[in-house]
């Protein structure tokens, strides 16, 4: 629809105009610095930043029923730049002009609610958020627009010239980094360090196909993300993991679209997340507190935080059930099939800390819980997810396993109603699927397949043939009608058909 089209009231509201005056605030020593320049740590004390917008307090001054309006009539505007994440502009980027923002297509992916099958077997209903529909076929996308956004809005304004940007991955950032650095290929080139052996085939080739040097180090995360620390304190370079709070800016997209998905109503809601290097999280909780706190939701959902029992650090932490005397402790980590998962020194485990507190303030009761899960249940229940219509990568058996697990525990209710979310494309991850079906996974992975969820092709090829087709020597007359018969009754003998009277 052109801008003449919407009605009056909201017509001036669509293209955004709001002022924000964005601010790095440290969640240590709480200073806070200008974003004239990249910043990743507090220069004083070295602490992990949040952005915050100094002039937060004008957007109250819109009445919630005209945002949730804006945003529904954004929907149909043809606004390139408003299509994906900055729909939301006024609580992701309201420093960034219209002309700096880097649309790939990321955003607004689907809410696909399980089957009634899938829905009994787990014990509630919920429905999977597709983030694998994003361009790169991961959630990342999300922060990488809005952290190639501010680049190249520094870029426009003349603040910096060229552009370094590197990052440390188990995958799925490296490849949405270096696709969306090439699609800014005059100013902004990309280098990415991946752990050797650690990365499925198929994330392995995206940052290659998209131009990126690509680094494999011995080693697993951990090792990579210090290297990368190593080079963005010593060196001019653009850092691109969750470490820059423009990632978590851009990831907070993902509770905006639920609410505006739940049409704003999130009472009786569940927002089920993989914790990994605790960015998703992180920006998860920062983006319902956000919309809570100017009025365009009422209630907060609660989060459910999953890890795997091979990488839990984050679920150790909160075991303490006394604050003050919680201590965190990095782990060593283990194989595991969420891979993106495998961290075991999270670098935003302070903005959880810090936010899962304010959280369960203004819920006014615990509505964060982190949950273990094993490698088994995250196997299982990936593949149970798939049999039932969807598109889960490990990292959403991840989540549907924690959900099962908090249903067992009685933390989601009967009246709950779940988001999981699906954080990759199942493609992504269809190595491991192939390990379980044939029955080879390491023992380190502590995973025994089910026999009932195993599936393997089965050759069809009818013993009393003397002659079948191969390439490049087709059979033809008596003999190809021979082989289509005997095939197709062998066929219909194994899937039980009855013959046509």
């Amino acid at each position: 629809m052109k801008l003449g089209d919407f009605p009056k009231e909201i017509r001036n509201y669509l293209i955004p105009s709001h002022k924000g005056r964005l601010m790095y605030r440290c969640l240590g020593c709480s200073r806070e610095f200008g974003i004239d320049k990249l910043l990743y740590v507090c220069p004083e004390c070295g602490q992990v930043l949040l952005l915050y917008d100094l002039n937060v307090d004008q957007l109250k001054n819109v009445p919630a029923e005209i945002w949730q309006r804006i945003f529904d009539y954004r929907k149909m505007l043809n606004e390139p730049a408003l299509k994906g994440i900055y729909r939301y502009h006024e609580f992701i980027g309201p420093v960034i002009p219209v002309k700096a923002i880097v649309y790939l297509g990321e955003g607004h992916t689907p809410m696909v609610e399980a089957n009634a099958l899938l829905q009994e077997q787990v014990g509630t209903r919920f429905y999977f958020k597709n983030d694998g529909q994003n361009p790169s076929a991961s959630f990342k996308d999300r922060g990488m627009a809005s952290a190639l956004s501010y680049i190249q809005y520094m870029l426009q304004s003349g603040k910096v010239s060229e552009v370094l940007a590197v990052c440390a991955s188990t995958g799925d950032t490296s490849a949405a980094a270096a696709l969306y650095t090439s699609y800014l290929p005059a100013q902004i080139k990309s280098a990415v360090l991946l752990p050797h052996k650690k990365v499925t085939p198929q994330q392995l080739s995206q940052p290659l196909g998209s131009g990126a040097t690509v680094f494999e180090i011995p080693g697993v995360f951990d090792d990579c993300m210090k290297v990368v620390e190593a080079l963005s304190e010593d060196y001019h370079v653009a850092l691109l993991n969750s470490k820059n709070a423009w990632r978590i800016l851009g990831q907070e997209s993902y509770s905006y679209e639920i609410a505006q998905d739940f049409e704003y109503d999130l009472a009786h809601t569940a927002v089920v997340v993989p914790i990994g290097n605790a960015g998703n999280i992180t920006a998860v909780l920062s983006g319902f507190l956000k919309f809570y706190e100017v009025g365009i939701i009422r209630s907060l959902p609660k989060i459910l935080g999953v890890q795997s029992e091979h990488a839990n650090p984050v679920y150790r932490y909160y075991l303490e059930p006394d604050a003050a005397k919680r201590k965190f402790e990095p782990v060593t980590v283990k194989p595991s099939v969420a891979q993106a998962a495998m961290i075991g020194n999270p670098v935003s485990m302070p903005r959880v800390i810090h936010l899962v507190e304010h959280y369960n303030q203004l819920a006014g009761k615990q509505s964060v819980f982190i949950i273990e899960v094993t490698e088994q249940a995250i196997m299982d229940w990936e593949i149970m997810a798939n049999r039932n219509g969807h598109i889960a990568c490990t990292h959403g058996g991840e989540s549907l396993a924690g959900l099962v697990a908090a249903t067992e525990q009685g933390i989601i209710e009967s009246n709950d109603v779940a988001v999981i979310d699906s954080t990759a494309h199942a493609l992504k991850f269809s190595g491991f699927q192939e390990m379980y079906f044939e029955k080879r996974f390491p023992r380190e992975f502590n995973i025994n397949p089910d026999p009932e969820l195993i599936n393997a092709p089965v050759y069809m090829r009818p013993k009393d043939l003397a002659k079948v087709p191969a390439p490049g020597q087709p059979l033809s007359g008596d003999d190809f009608k021979r082989f289509v018969e005997r095939t197709a009754q062998e066929i219909a003998i194994i899937l039980g058909l009855k013959k046509k009277m």
